[in-house]
């Protein structure tokens, strides 16, 4: 299964940004409110500049204290941001998600970001992927 269709099989394909001056604070506002994991950073709401996860801002807590809440995004973001393209496979994306710890990455296409999927959205999509291999042998073996 690719990256394109695990976006198309998003119920939400929102990519929630901001910008690299806003607070700690804020960001961990939206995550709350959006029930989300991230946050991508994007000083033009396209390209990806940074990455702020819940891991990010833990481990900010836990070397400056709650002052970090006052701080900037650009303070703690992870800067080296890894994306995959449209054409990704889900095994790709499980594979460099499993091997470089993270559990989010930015989708671009043509210097653009197009989405974000998440360890969970590729996890289901695999699960679903499977399901229906399962389903497809059962009914060879059957002879439907």
């Amino acid at each position: 299964m690719k990256v394109a269709q695990i976006l198309k099989s998003k119920a939400d394909d929102t990519v929630f940004t901001v910008k690299p001056d806003a607070t700690i604070s804020e960001v961990t506002r939206i995550l709350a409110e959006k029930r989300i994991g991230t946050v991508v950073v994007s000083q033009d709401g396209k390209t990806p500049d940074g990455i702020l996860s819940e891991r990010d801002i833990v481990t900010a807590l836990s070397q400056t204290g709650s002052g970090c809440l006052i701080g900037t995004v650009d303070d703690f973001m992870t800067t080296r941001v890894v994306t995959c393209s449209l054409d990704a496979t889900a095994d790709q994306i499980l594979s460099m998600m499993t091997e470089r710890r993270f559990r989010h990455i930015p989708v671009v296409e043509n210097g653009e970001m197009v989405g974000l999927i998440s360890v969970g959205d590729v996890v289901k999509a695999r699960l679903s992927e499977l399901s229906m291999e399962k389903d497809a042998l059962e009914g060879m073996i059957m002879g439907f």
